[in-house]
This record gives C-alpha cells, structure tokens and sequence, in this order.
C-alpha cells in the first residue's frame, strides 16, 4: 500500500519538531549507548506499528554492525538467545511502558531493570521510550509513508 502524508511534518512547527529531533539525540548521546537505544526505539515502533522509525532504527542497526538476523528476531526477543541480560531488561522495561495506560506490566519488569541499570540510566530509558512513542504517534497518525530508498547517507 502506497500511501501520502496528511500534511508535511518536517515543514511545519519547526521549533517543535528541532525540540522532539533534540530529545532523540540526547537519547543516542546518553550513557545508555546507541545500540541499547536503538534496540530499544525499534522494539516500541515494532509495536506500535511505525513502519517509517522500524524501518529507521533497523538500518542504523545494521549500519552498527548488529547481525541482521538477530534483528530480524527483535519482534521475539524473548525466546531468541542474541540479546544480553541487560538488553532483555530494557525490552521488557520498554514493551511495558508502550503498554500503559492499557496495560500495567512496569511490576514484573521493574526488578530486572533495577539489577541492570542505575538511576539515571533508568531515566534516560525513559525518555528514550517517551521520544519514540511521539515519533511513533506522530508519524503512524499522519501516515507519512517510508521511504522506498532512504536518503543518501541514511
């Protein structure tokens, strides 16, 4: 399915769209590093259904070095043996923030996350979830398309 942007994101609103660009790199510049944040921003737009951020965060993946194949089993990620402890507390973190309000999963999630991560590194998910769930919202809602070839240097 082909499809059109509602209207043009990118033109409009400028300092709110230089604010929401400003969150998201402070969230790949953060202590977290970019692969944990860019595991993590891919999950919750698999979820969401973000196929412009999936498609995104997939190749910046790749351009990281990361398997291609354990990419591909993100969307499964708790019966593929490719992430680490650390990364399975911050998916299961992520998938249960994404959740809410609908759901409350934060209990269950909570205890690996405080084994693996400090104060602020928990902040820093936070906004790392919070930066791609408005990505996510803004990009599904006004149905700006993926890009059949990405930019040069994308």
């Amino acid at each position: 399915m082909t499809q059109a942007a509602r209207i043009n994101l990118f033109t409009l609103a400028p300092n709110n769209l230089k604010a929401m660009i400003a969150l998201s790199t402070s969230t790949k510049n953060s202590s977290l590093g970019p692969r944990l944040v860019e595991l993590v921003q891919l999950r919750v737009s698999q979820v969401n259904g973000c196929g412009v951020c999936v498609d995104m965060h997939w190749r910046d993946l790749v351009k990281q070095g990361l398997d291609p194949r354990h990419l591909n089993a993100l969307s499964a990620w708790r019966e593929a043996p490719f992430f680490s402890a650390r990364e399975r507390a911050a998916l299961a973190w992520a998938d249960a923030v994404n959740a809410l309000p609908g759901r409350d999963d934060t209990d269950s999630a909570w205890p690996a996350l405080r084994e693996h991560f400090s104060d602020t590194e928990i902040a820093e998910l936070g906004y790392a979830i919070a930066a791609i769930r408005g990505w996510n919202a803004l990009n599904f809602s006004l149905r700006n398309p993926m890009p059949e070839h990405p930019a040069p240097g994308m």
